[in-house]
């Protein structure tokens, strides 16, 4: 009887001890489990965070060529995403002065992959930009839509021109503008605007040529695929952008955008008829541009269907 006490004490001791081992390494484990599991989290998290960053490519104009159109079209992209306004802060002073953490503060929230694109076409014809881009990403893929130039001047007034009627302003008639003793007078902003190799001239000063694509935005506007697809390539992009994404409004005139089933044509003020210009004065204009447009020619090693 005795024995059989004794036993069973021993038997009680030995799993007295076991139930301590186990309960000692469930402790070590729970104690360590959280920082592996928090740290697996955090790494996990801090890949896939969504976070603001600063664009990998800009389209830096031409003012009226078409960029609100590449931009839209762009972003069709799954591994795009784009800033929704133009952001100027390359050519406002007061916006340069706000450093880098205001500019990214700018852009969509993306992940990690994702191209981040903004567009301002007023980056192209001031002086101080190219340099300020440089500074911010020497790698930064530039994207410039340019069109006829004699077009663009007359849609650029256009605008300037709803502008003013808007605010109740009077403005002079374009041909007013435009000539000065029945010349072309070189003066007007707008046609500064659109000698595409001047400005250019100073864009090849600091970047190499094949970080520069041209899009042809009088294409773009007449058969988008084929230009997005160019460009789906200038910005190594695997190709997701489709013929189906694009239907023509037979009542706007132009290409709308298709995208998960949801349609979406630009605002109200792209196509907007055109100012009255004269036959003759446009003509002038043609005659004017011809050099520019030749010497704008042979900087990108393509021609295009210009007057």
């Amino acid at each position: 009887m005795l024995w059989t006490v004794l036993l069973a004490l021993l038997v009680l001791l030995l799993l007295q001890t076991q139930l301590s081992v186990c309960l000692r390494e469930l402790r070590s484990r729970g104690s360590s489990s959280p920082a592996s599991s928090s740290s697996s989290s955090s790494s996990s998290s801090s890949y896939n965070a969504t976070q603001q960053r600063l664009p990998g490519a800009i389209i830096i104009g031409v003012r009226k060529g078409g960029t609100r159109a590449l931009l839209e079209m762009l972003n069709l992209h799954p591994d795009v995403e784009v800033a929704k306004a133009e952001v100027h802060y390359f050519n406002v002073e007061e916006h340069y002065r706000q450093g880098l953490a205001w500019y990214r503060a700018q852009m969509p929230f993306t992940v990690p992959g994702q191209l981040t694109v903004e567009k301002t076409p007023g980056y192209f014809a001031a002086p101080q930009v190219p340099a300020r881009v440089w500074d911010m990403n020497p790698a930064v893929r530039l994207l410039l839509i340019v069109r006829d130039p004699a077009e663009r001047l007359v849609s650029d007034y256009t605008q300037v021109l709803h502008n003013r009627l808007t605010r109740h302003k009077p403005y002079q008639p374009l041909e007013e503008l435009l000539l000065h003793k029945g010349h072309i007078d070189p003066g007007y902003k707008a046609l500064q605007r659109s000698l595409y190799h001047q400005h250019l001239a100073r864009w090849l000063e600091v970047f190499p040529r094949e970080q520069i694509h041209v899009v042809d935005g009088d294409k773009l506007i007449r058969d988008p695929f084929p230009e997005l697809r160019k460009a789906e390539r200038f910005l190594d992009l695997p190709p997701r952008i489709s013929p189906n994404n694009f239907y023509y409004n037979t009542t706007k005139g132009f290409y709308c955008l298709l995208s998960a089933g949801h349609d979406k044509c630009l605002d109200e003020s792209k196509g907007r008829p055109h100012a009255p210009l004269s036959t003759q004065a446009f003509t002038k204009l043609c005659r004017y541009f011809r050099r520019p447009n030749k010497l704008f020619f042979e900087m990108v090693g393509r021609s295009f269907s210009w007057c």
